[in-house]
C-alpha cells in the first residue's frame, strides 16, 4: 500500500501549530541596581542636567520583593530626581513594553512609594515647583531649634543657579528634640535618604521625645540678599537613663549627604556632640552598630582628643617605654599592655568616651609612641595579636593552651568538639589539624587588618596635628 504523500500547504499548517504550542522564556527579571539612577539637586537647573550629582544607593534590590528583581518590563529605565531642597522626589519610569511572563508584572508606583512615601510627587512640574514653593523649608522647620555651634568652612557650594564657586559657607548645628510635629515632619522627608544611604537603617520613632536630631546647617546667602538654610547631614541620637540619677547618649543614625561628604562636615558633627555631652555631664556616648567608615573618623577624632589629656599620656609612655625592653617574642607571655582601671574610668568621666572605644584608641597611641615604629614592629604585633586572641578566647588564653579540636558525629557535625586545656608549663602534644591550621591563618588576618587600620588612623592623627 503506497504512502500518502503530504501537500506543501499541510506542511505549513503543521509548522504552524507545532510553533502554537511552544512555550516562552520564563521571565528572569531585571536586578532594581541595573536599571534605577537617583540623582540629588539644589535647583531646577540641575534638572536633567549631566553635572547632576548622582546617588549610589546601598542595595535598592532589597525594596524588590525578595530577589530583588523587577518582573515584566522590556528595556525598563527609571530615573530618580532628589531636591535637597525640600527632599521631594519625582520618578521618571520608561520602557518599551510590559508582558506577563511567569513572574506577573510589578508594581513600580507601589515599590517606589515604599521608598519614598509622601515625598514622591506625581508629575515633573510638580516636583519643579517645589524649588519655589518650599525653597524655605528647612529654614522654617530649625527656626525653633537649640544653635550649638557654628563654623565657616572653605570650600565650594553651588549658587542659586546651580553653579559651584569658591567661597566660605557657614555652617551651624541645631539641636531639635523629636516628638514635635515640625520635627517628626523634617525626618520623614530625609528618612528615604538614610534607607538609601545607611545599611541596614531603620526609621526611628517619630512620636519618642528621648529621640534627638542634631542637624548640620549650610547658610548661604542668594543673589536676593536673603538666606537660604540646607540641611547637608544629621545624626540621631537617644537619650536614655542611666541608674540612679545619670543620663547616656546612643548614636544611632549619621549621614552627610553625598555631595558633602570628606570634606569635614562629619568630624564637625562628631566634635559638637563631644562638647554636648561634656557640657551636659551625661554618663557616657556610645554608638549603635557603627560601620567601618564612620568608625574610622570616630577613632581619629577620639585620638587627637586623648593625645591632650595628661593622664592618658602617662599611662601610654609607660606602656611604649616597656615595649622598647627587649623581644616580646622571647618571653613566656607576651603583655596586653592596657591602660589602668583608673585611667579608662579618668577618660570616661572626663571625655566621655566608654570602655570599648577607648580601647580602640589606645593600640593608636601606643603605635605613635613607637618611634622609630620599624624598629619595634614585631612587639607591637606581637601585642595586637595576644589582645585579639583574648577577646576571642578569653583570659584563660594568656595562662594556658586552650584548645578547639572538632570531631565526628553523627548528631551535628557544626558543633561537635571537644575543649580541653594544658597548663601553663605542660606542653601540648596534640598535633593541630588543618581547621586549626586555618584557625591560626585567620588570626594572623585579624591582626594584619587591625595593624593595618591602625597605621591610616596614625598618619591622619599625625597630619591633622601638623596642619594645627
Amino acid at each position: 500500500m503506497g504512502k500518502k504523500q503530504q501537500s506543501t500547504t499541510d506542511q505549513n499548517n503543521e509548522t504552524k501549530k507545532r510553533r502554537r504550542v511552544g512555550f516562552s522564556a520564563v521571565d528572569a527579571g531585571v536586578e532594581a541596581n541595573e536599571c534605577i539612577k537617583i540623582f540629588l539637586v539644589s535647583s531646577k537647573e540641575e534638572f536633567g542636567a549631566p553635572e547632576s550629582y548622582s546617588i549610589d544607593p546601598v542595595d535598592l534590590n532589597g525594596f524588590f520583593d525578595d530577589d530583588g528583581k523587577i518582573y515584566g518590563y522590556e528595556g525598563l529605565k527609571i530615573t530618580i530626581w532628589v531636591s535637597s531642597i525640600s527632599f521631594h522626589a519625582y520618578a521618571d519610569i520608561s520602557f518599551q513594553s510590559t508582558s506577563d511572563r511567569g513572574k506577573g508584572v510589578t508594581d513600580l508606583k507601589s515599590a517606589l512609594q515604599s521608598i519614598f512615601a509622601e515625598t514622591l510627587v506625581e508629575s515633573k512640574d510638580e516636583f519643579l515647583q517645589t524649588f519655589l514653593t518650599d525653597k524655605d523649608f528647612v529654614r522654617t522647620i530649625v527656626s525653633n531649634g537649640e544653635v550649638l555651634k557654628q563654623k565657616a568652612f572653605n570650600g565650594h557650594i553651588d549658587d542659586t543657579n546651580g553653579h559651584a564657586e569658591a567661597a566660605i559657607s557657614n555652617v551651624e548645628v541645631v539641636r531639635m528634640v523629636v516628638g514635635n510635629t515640625a520635627t517628626g515632619h523634617l525626618y520623614s522627608c530625609i528618612i528615604p535618604l538614610v534607607l538609601l544611604l545607611v545599611d541596614g537603617s531603620s526609621p526611628i520613632d517619630v512620636t519618642d521625645p528621648r529621640w534627638e536630631l542634631y542637624l548640620l546647617i549650610q547658610k548661604i546667602t542668594d543673589q536676593q540678599r536673603e538666606i537660604q538654610c540646607r540641611l547637608i547631614g544629621f545624626t540621631a541620637v537617644y537619650r536614655f537613663h542611666h541608674y540612679p540619677d545619670d543620663t547616656r547618649l546612643r548614636l544611632s543614625q549619621i549621614l552627610v549627604l553625598p555631595p558633602y561628604q570628606h570634606k569635614g562636615y562629619g568630624r564637625y558633627l562628631l566634635e559638637v556632640l563631644n562638647d554636648v555631652v561634656i557640657s551636659e555631664n551625661v554618663f557616657d556616648l556610645t554608638v549603635e552598630e557603627p560601620l567601618d567608615h564612620f568608625q574610622h573618623v570616630r577613632t581619629c577624632v577620639d585620638t587627637l582628643r586623648l593625645l591632650h589629656f595628661e593622664p592618658v599620656q602617662a599611662s601610654a609612655t609607660s606602656a611604649v617605654s616597656l615595649l622598647k625592653q627587649g623581644r616580646l617574642s622571647k618571653k613566656t607571655q607576651s603583655p596586653r599592655l592596657l591602660p589602668p582601671p583608673s585611667v579608662v574610668e579618668n577618660v570616661r568621666k572626663s571625655l566621655k568616651i566608654n570602655k570599648k572605644q577607648f580601647l580602640q584608641c589606645w593600640e593608636v597611641l601606643i603605635y605613635l609612641g613607637l618611634d622609630p615604629i620599624e624598629k619595634y614592629m614585631d612587639n607591637f604585633l606581637s601585642v595586637i595579636s595576644n589582645r585579639l586572641k583574648y577577646d576571642i578566647l578569653g583570659k584563660d588564653s594568656e595562662t594556658s593552651g586552650k584548645q578547639l579540636i572538632e570531631v565526628s558525629s553523627d548528631y551535628n557535625q557544626d558543633t561537635s568538639f571537644v575543649m580541653f586545656r594544658s597548663g601553663a608549663k605542660e606542653a601540648s602534644v596534640v598535633q593541630m589539624d588543618d581547621n586549626q591550621t586555618s584557625q591560626e591563618e585567620q588570626l594572623q588576618k585579624l591582626v594584619h587588618d587591625r595593624v593595618k587600620e591602625i597605621k591610616l588612623i596614625a598618619e591622619k592623627v599625625t597630619l591633622h596635628r601638623v596642619k594645627s
